[in-house]
């Protein structure tokens, strides 16, 4: 499979799990909500780093996840700060006992939206 190829099916992804944040945030599920928009999140990551330099690294460094998007390109670079505050969000919604607040899945959704629209420029999409 081609860099492109691959990217575009990391953007498919990541749109996937960008709606079904969406409607966990409307049903009123938080975790869920802001889970779904951090794999929505690493999904556009994967997509734009393929389609800007041919590879996306697969780790659970959050920092080198980071790292590898600023590397990317301009795109890329812009969206650490989002991509950042949602990674710092995956351990509470995925592996603590303690719940996510409205407030802060709606932030997880509109920064993972944020990311997307980022990827689409970049994939052609």
């Amino acid at each position: 499979m081609t860099a492109l190829r691959a990217a575009k099916e990391h953007l498919a992804k990541a749109r996937e799990f960008l709606q079904a944040a969406e409607l966990s945030h409307d049903l009123d599920l938080y975790n869920a909500a802001a889970s779904n928009a951090v794999t929505s999140g690493i999904n556009s990551k994967d997509a734009i780093c393929l389609a800007a330099t041919g590879h996306a690294e697969k780790n659970d460094s959050h920092s080198q996840a980071i790292a590898e998007l600023k590397k990317s390109g301009r795109v890329g670079n812009g969206l650490a700060t989002p991509f950042s505050r949602l990674l710092k969000l995956k351990p509470k919604v995925q592996y603590q006992s303690e719940s996510i607040s409205s407030t802060d899945a709606a932030k997880a959704v509109d920064w993972a939206a944020k990311i997307l629209e980022g990827a689409r420029s970049v994939v052609g999409d």
